[in-house]
């Protein structure tokens, strides 16, 4: 049927919407519980109200107090039969996406399990009600149970492949500002400061993170290492290395700078062209599925009306 089709499809959207809403969520209280009730205190007692704490825990979001609870408490079962390395690949994934749901990684892997449930559920259901249904449930079912097991996967994917590819585009014109305020006579921590100001993208709160862990005490070489392994392309790694580099051996930083911004032009111009001899393979499949079979219309449905004609000897109608 394809009202269970259209339905698969609102759930699978509906899942990947909700992971990305209870995770927002969630990063508002990631502080702790005991956090929020003390504010949650300190407003009632502003109001000059005498109220209980079951009083202010009812008077939370339905998210907060039952879905966010419900997807912790899987995500700490769920860590105790995940392996370690599974846990570690995820946290690393998360970072590189730019952690866009604020969600610890036990807990986005409990979401993963949530929403192959649910799904699974909700079909399994459906098609306990519509027997009739000419679509075979053994199959469908644990395909789609799948599906909505990696699809979480599969977002984050995407998004880290979007942040990854932001940031490359960003990297020229930062480089370029870099150059500048170090051959005007500021230090490297300085520029950095001036680009994470100048722009509000994935690069500058790269920046802006290294530049907090520096203020917090770690060494400026670590919070740079730690920035491109947070980023995870080759263009920053090399980056980093020529400009920690250049402090070791007491290059010119404004040199290392300027090179380092030329060769990113360059690199950027050749992605640029790399993409556009991409463009005519790309448009192979559109143009063979939407383009030629509406020529084909155009100019051959004429001409097979006209055999039909001439072999039936009679008009279509």
């Amino acid at each position: 049927m394809v009202w269970v089709w259209i339905i698969v499809g609102f759930l699978v959207i509906g899942g990947i919407v909700a992971l990305v809403v209870i995770g927002r969520r969630e990063s508002s209280s990631s502080s702790g519980e005991d956090d929020l009730l003390a504010s949650r205190l300190v407003e009632f007692s502003e109001r000059g109200e005498v109220t209980s704490l079951e009083e202010i825990e009812l008077s939370q979001p339905f998210r907060e107090r039952v879905v966010v609870p419900i997807l912790l408490s899987v995500g700490e079962i769920s860590a105790r039969f995940t392996p370690q390395h599974l846990i570690e690949d995820t946290e690393l994934k998360i970072e590189l996406a730019g952690n866009p749901i604020r969600m610890a990684a036990a807990t986005f892997l409990a979401s993963r399990f949530v929403i192959a449930g649910i799904l699974g559920s909700f079909l399994t259901v459906i098609f306990i009600f519509a027997p009739a249904s000419k679509i075979n449930p053994y199959i469908v079912v644990p395909v789609f149970t799948v599906i909505g097991f990696f699809s979480p996967q599969l977002w984050l994917q995407s998004k880290i492949d979007r942040r990854q590819n932001e940031i490359r585009k960003a990297m020229p014109d930062a480089l370029d500002l870099l150059t500048i305020c170090v051959e005007a006579g500021l230090g490297f921590d300085a520029a950095m400061a001036k680009v994470s100001e100048k722009w509000d993208n994935e690069l500058s709160l790269s920046f802006a993170r290294a530049i907090r862990e520096v203020q917090f005490g770690k060494l400026r070489r670590d919070a740079l290492k730690d920035m491109a392994d947070r980023i995870g392309i080759a263009e920053m790694t090399s980056f980093i290395a020529a400009v920690i580099q250049s402090e070791q051996l007491g290059v010119s930083m404004a040199k290392v700078l300027r090179i380092q911004s030329e060769q990113m032009r360059v690199k950027r111009r050749q992605m640029a062209e790399e993409e556009a001899h991409k463009a005519p393979v790309k448009m192979i499949i559109p143009m063979a599925f939407l383009t030629f079979p509406s020529i084909f219309i155009v100019l051959l449905a004429p001409a097979a009306f006209s055999m039909m004609e001439n072999f039936t000897g009679k008009g279509i109608g």
